[in-house]
């Protein structure tokens, strides 16, 4: 009676695992879609479907189901789609945020709740510093650091900038960022409203100022209108626009056009990049989706193809939470950004170039990679991150 009892306990176990194996991995996927910046959302996702499209469509050879949901930039409706993915629907991931302020109301209860936080894009110094946590991963970027080395490289070249972002954690973090590497002279410093789409007041505040250089954040519709109405105000060739590549990539190109020509951004990843993903990926995001693809895509796609690549390590079983983590932190996978590592804070150490924005072959606005600012650019905030690596 024993043996036919501890017979049935272990098919009940492999049963259980069987499951386990069949059932699909759930995703949440949380991100602007709609209002000013809701192609940004659209970017990510797009890059997110390509990067699983790569992988036969599965994560560590388990099928994949995507919950999707618009947080609409808005941190409380965030944080209440964050509470019905984790509470109803039973997501294991929660990704895909695009912007801070969301990060920072979404993040806790997620990581409260037990599931794990895997960022393509926002990237808050907080949860790079103290607030760190076992399973809270970014692999995009931290805010800082495209700053940092635009700061880097404008010390040999400008003595004064004027810096311009908008009035979020986000906007302050980039600032800090270009602040802390930049040796010249701050000319001034302005938050303009999460969401302006005018900037004629700060423009000609801006030009009596007359600064050798203006580093700037505005992604989506606030950097389109902001690049176009500078250049409106005649000043594009007068005083050159310098920001990450957020600023300047193909979610904001083709609306900015030749006002874009000319200006200059940090960044990790170019239309250009001469490696086979990279090659790879652009082509294949122009024929999926019918247009040119930019560092939010880039970021989202190499996002799945790491989280397959870590999965696949120990066989598909993200139940086993310490296990992923361990595979997430000595994970390898061939990235379209060429190097790529997680710190200990589990935020990326990767290399930073210059880009200048100048026209294709057909006429289209693109970002061309210059040179290499700084190899192996990790956060500032890792030193404050006591988190110890899974055992």
């Amino acid at each position: 009676m024993r043996k036919t009892t501890l017979l049935l306990c272990a098919a009940g176990f492999l049963a259980g695992a069987n499951a386990h194996a069949q059932q699909p991995i759930k995703i949440g996927f949380i991100s602007t879609f709609s209002g000013p910046s809701g192609q940004l959302g659209q970017e990510l996702l797009d890059g997110f479907k390509l990067g699983l499209k790569s992988s036969g469509g599965k994560l560590g050879g388990r099928s994949v189901e995507i919950i999707q949901g618009d947080d609409q930039a808005k941190p409380d409706v965030g944080r209440q789609l964050a509470d019905k993915m984790v509470e109803s629907d039973r997501v294991q991931i929660v990704t895909g945020i695009t912007f801070s302020n969301v990060m920072l109301a979404v993040a806790k209860p997620v990581l409260d709740a037990g599931a794990f936080v895997f960022s393509i894009n926002a990237g808050p110094s907080q949860y790079a510093g103290k607030q760190c946590n076992a399973r809270y991963f970014n692999s995009a970027f931290q805010n800082d650091t495209l700053p940092e080395a635009m700061g880097l490289y404008l010390s040999n070249k400008a003595k004064r900038v004027y810096l311009m972002a908008p009035n979020y954690p986000a906007g302050k973090d980039y600032l800090t960022g270009f602040k802390r590497t930049f040796k010249g002279e701050v000319a001034g410093e302005v938050y303009t409203a999460f969401g302006q789409l005018d900037y004629a007041a700060e423009i000609s505040q801006l030009r009596s100022v007359k600064p050798d250089a203006v580093f700037f954040f505005y992604p989506g519709g606030m950097g389109i209108n902001f690049v176009k109405q500078y250049a409106q105000a005649g000043l594009a060739n007068i005083i050159k626009l310098y920001g990450p590549s957020f600023s300047l990539d193909q979610t904001v190109l083709p609306g900015m056009g030749e006002a874009a020509v000319g200006a200059f951004a940090s960044t990790f990843w170019t239309e250009d990049f001469d490696n086979p993903v990279s090659k790879m990926f652009t082509a294949d995001f122009e024929a999926a989706y019918g247009r040119l693809p930019s560092p939010y895509a880039a970021n989202a796609f190499d996002g799945a193809r790491l989280l397959n690549a870590a999965l696949a390590s120990i066989d598909g079983k993200i139940e086993d939470k310490a296990a992923f983590q361990k595979a997430l932190e000595a994970v390898t996978f061939d990235s379209l950004r060429g190097k790529f590592k997680f710190n200990t804070n589990h935020y990326p150490i990767q290399d930073a170039y210059l880009a200048e924005i100048v026209k294709d072959g057909k006429g289209r606005p693109v970002m061309k990679r210059g040179e290499l600012i700084k190899a192996d650019l990790a956060d500032f905030h890792v030193s404050d991150c006591a988190m110890k690596p899974a055992q």
